[in-house]
Order: structure tokens, then sequence, then C-alpha cells
């Protein structure tokens, strides 16, 4: 009965006794990877993908150029310039950023169902840091699907 035709095992070379300088590349840029995967400029912390903007028309009449831009979600996750925050580190970055020389502007990326009492603390936050404060919006869709 023929159970290994080809006899590979015999063919293979025998294990290593010690870890190589190879093993220890490998796993340094195994490492590597991992650290770079879990950065916050390859996964967004927390953004779910049904994301989405309230429409309105005029949305884009509305439209201005900002100097910095932060998002909301429903869940109260609040995501800035450098990764998620609660109301209080917010209010201490729109404080340190709204220090800085120039004007300044907040576009606030409000998911639908975020409470309006937490935009409005936002807003007032964002306010006494000196930034003139734009909602974001999209139009609403054409009809037919065009647009």
């Amino acid at each position: 009965m023929i159970t290994r035709p080809l006899d590979l095992a015999s063919k293979l070379r025998p294990e290593p006794r010690s870890f190589d300088a190879l093993f220890f590349v490998n796993a340094g840029l195994v490492g590597l990877f991992f650290l770079l995967a879990g950065s916050r400029f390859i996964l967004a912390p927390g953004l779910s993908v049904d994301f989405q903007l309230p429409t309105f028309k005029g949305a884009a009449a509305g439209a201005a150029v900002t100097t910095h831009q932060i998002t909301v979600e429903r869940s109260g996750l609040i995501v800035i310039g450098d990764g998620p925050a609660d109301p209080t580190r917010l209010r201490e970055w729109l404080k340190a950023e709204g220090a800085k020389p120039g004007k300044h502007s907040l576009l606030v990326k409000a998911s639908l169902g975020v409470p309006t009492g937490d935009l409005i603390g936002i807003w007032s936050a964002a306010h006494d840091a000196g930034f003139d404060v734009l909602l974001a919006a999209e139009e609403p869709a054409a009809p037919g699907g065009g647009r």
C-alpha cells in the first residue's frame, strides 16, 4: 500500500536549532505593520459606515472654506484633528487652536441624530474660543437620481 509516494518529508531540510537574524527581522516588520495599521491615519477611530449629514435646499450656497473641522457622531463620539475627544478635551483643543494668530472658522460635521443640545454646546465652546462656526449639510438628491 502506497501512503507517501513522493517521500517529500525526507527531502526537507532539518528545522533550525536557534533563531537566526531573519526571524527577528520578520518579527520586527510584522510589529511595524501592526503599529502603522493601528494609526489614526489608516483606521479612522470609530467612524461608522452609516454616517449621514443632514440635507436641506441651499446647503451648497452657504458653503465656505474653513480652517478647522470636527466630526460628531450620534453616539457622542467627537473626532478632532488629532483623534477622538470628549467635550472637555474638545474645549481645550478649541482654546488652544483659537489662541493661534489669525481668523479661525470651524466646520462641524454632525451626523443625523446628534442631539441639538450637544450641537449648541459645541457651538458655544467654539464661539467662546473665537471661531466662526459652520454646520455641514448636503443638498437633497435631485428627483430622478440625477444632479
